[in-house]
């Protein structure tokens, strides 16, 4: 019963490159690209990690998975998510993902539980959407969930590290993936505050990485960006088809993008 409740002793290494692989192509499918602003590249100190954002969109879990594989190679990502919606994706126990019960002392007990149980494996890495709720990316404040500025006091050498996620739309049918991670704040500086102020300075990192990542969403600009994966341009359809043999009788290259 104990292995069962530990994340680690679940964790298939195999079926996280798997379904890796399955994220990717769902990305490719319903995004035009994920992108990291140049600012936003994120520093990654020795020890234990823990990734902590905002949660605008369902597409997060996924956003997880890729920017874990592409920015931390050889680091083991792990996950929270409700446990009644875990039951519907029980294979995500297999890839690093541990159900919480939301709004419940036992619910929490168990969170800091298998969280602790993350921290303390070389190599692993937490990442957690700190509201625990979905939230526009414009609300303000953004609220961090209790058991997050715990966690300090469980893994005194971690690092927590900010990550704000925005899903814009651009000039193409399908959305952008932007995100950008905010310097590091040392568990030992969490721990100088008192418990109460802690959640209120992990919200503002993150609203200050979010508002950041919001001046490069409004510019529309890629060059700002890094980008990691390319995914569907133009509209698709008999519409494209159309277009892609108007561009064959006239012997051009066709390029799918809505903007030139």
């Amino acid at each position: 019963m104990a292995a069962e409740a530990s994340p680690v002793a679940l964790r298939s290494a195999a079926l996280h490159r798997f379904f890796h692989a399955a994220f990717q192509r769902r990305a490719r499918a319903g995004l035009r690209a994920v992108r990291v602003a140049a600012w936003g590249q994120p520093e990654v100190p020795a020890g234990p990690l823990v990734v902590f954002a905002n949660h605008p969109s369902w597409w997060d879990g996924i956003a997880f998975v890729l920017l874990a594989q592409a920015l931390f190679p050889g680091q083991q990502m792990y996950a929270p998510m409700a446990a009644e919606a875990l039951a519907r994706y029980r294979f995500m126990r297999r890839i690093g993902v541990f159900g919480v019960q939301a709004g419940t002392t036992r619910g929490a007990a168990g969170f800091l539980r298998a969280a602790g149980a993350v921290l303390a494996t070389p190599g692993a890495m937490l990442w957690v959407n700190a509201p625990g709720r979905f939230m526009d990316v414009r609300d303000r404040p953004v609220p961090v969930l209790p058991g997050l500025a715990r966690l300090a006091e469980m893994a005194p050498h971690a690092s927590f590290l900010p990550l704000a996620l925005d899903y814009p739309f651009w000039g193409e049918p399908r959305p952008e993936l932007l995100c950008g991670f905010g310097p590091p704040l040392s568990a030992a500086s969490l721990l100088e505050q008192p418990r109460a102020d802690r959640a209120a300075t992990l919200g503002l990192a993150l609203e200050a990485c979010m508002d950041r990542l919001a001046g490069d969403a409004i510019i529309r600009d890629p060059a700002r960006f890094a980008t990691l994966l390319h995914g569907r341009e133009g509209m698709g359809g008999p519409w494209q088809a159309w277009r892609r043999l108007g561009a064959a009788l006239r012997g051009q290259r066709f390029d799918a993008r809505h903007e030139q």
